[in-house]
């Protein structure tokens, strides 16, 4: 019945043969839908539709966007900061030049990044950046999970440029331990309880290491554990850098231990013994071994950018 009336309400008086009267028919044809559309309420149901359609669209996708930064602030998660950063110099203090210059850039890491995908590369850090101070960081893993499979965070310690200590903390995994890898970690029981909760050692350490040159062998694995990323140009991994393997005389792209790089070129022997590695110990000589090749490693970072 519905189907008869429409066709009754819309077909138009037939006429002459002209384009313009097809014109006309199309169009009062056109009218007459509207208006029984709207005379049945059917027209303001399908706009209802078309509109709670886009609406459900534009919330899905705010949802998506709220999981990429971060989901849910209550519980431990990646840490994207905004940052101010300088381009460090040979001698690590400002020059003369460089303090005279105010202008600061401002950047923030995308939040789409991934923990299993990215890695530190060395880059040089703008010209329009001035002096950074360098920082050493050295991470202790526990495992977690399945048969101990999974890292997590158990000690953090940094040093500065010239291998004092300024944070050295036990930090209390968010899931239960399975494996404390004693033998490498040097992590026991006892040092996790009385151990400060992830979230807050996360938001010391950043606090710390935001802005600064960090330093660190493997490096990766460091701020994978923190479930933090620090701009590439403001990253110096020890493990990537030719300049050491080459003064170690050990091929240029093998990726060398800590404890073999540090044997050969400073003459030190560290991770010794069944007690498991220092974090402090870490730290320090990998700040070491990085200032033997600072003037060189920075000046051919800074030639990235005049070519």
């Amino acid at each position: 019945m519905s189907g008869l009336m429409l066709n009754l309400v819309c077909e138009p008086s037939r006429g002459g043969k002209s384009g313009k009267y097809r014109g006309n028919a199309k169009h009062e044809r056109f009218l007459g839908r509207r208006h029984y559309l709207e005379h049945k309420g059917l027209l303001k149901e399908k706009q209802n539709k078309k509109r709670n359609k886009k609406n459900k669209m534009k919330n899905k996708n705010k949802s998506r966007n709220t999981q990429h930064n971060g989901g849910d602030q209550s519980k431990p998660g990646a840490i994207f900061p905004k940052f101010t950063s300088y381009l460090p110099n040979k001698t690590n203090e400002p020059s003369s030049s460089a303090q005279t210059f105010s202008r600061k850039s401002t950047f923030s890491f995308p939040s789409t990044a991934s923990t299993s995908r990215r890695h530190p590369t060395h880059q040089a850090a703008p010209r329009t950046l001035g002096p950074l101070k360098y920082v050493a960081l050295d991470c202790e893993m526990v495992g977690t999970g399945p048969k101990g499979c999974r890292n997590e965070l158990a000690r953090c310690s940094i040093v500065t440029y010239e291998g004092d200590v300024i944070y050295d903390k036990y930090i209390k995994p968010i899931n239960p331990v399975m494996d404390f890898r004693t033998r490498w970690s040097g992590i026991r029981r006892q040092d996790l309880l009385h151990a400060i909760p992830f979230d807050q050692a996360q938001k010391e350490i950043v606090k710390i290491i935001t802005g600064k040159v960090v330093v660190g062998h493997a490096i990766h694995n460091d701020f994978k554990v923190l479930k933090y990323f620090h701009p590439a140009c403001q990253t110096r991994d020890t493990a990537r850098i030719p300049l050491l393997n080459q003064k170690a005389g050990l091929p240029v792209n093998e990726m060398v231990s800590l404890k073999r790089l540090t044997k050969a070129i400073l003459k030190k022997d560290i991770q010794t013994g069944k007690g498991g590695h220092s974090s402090v110990d870490d730290a320090k000589a990998t700040m070491e071994l990085f200032k033997v090749v600072e003037s060189m490693w920075e000046e051919k970072l800074s030639q990235i950018i005049d070519n």
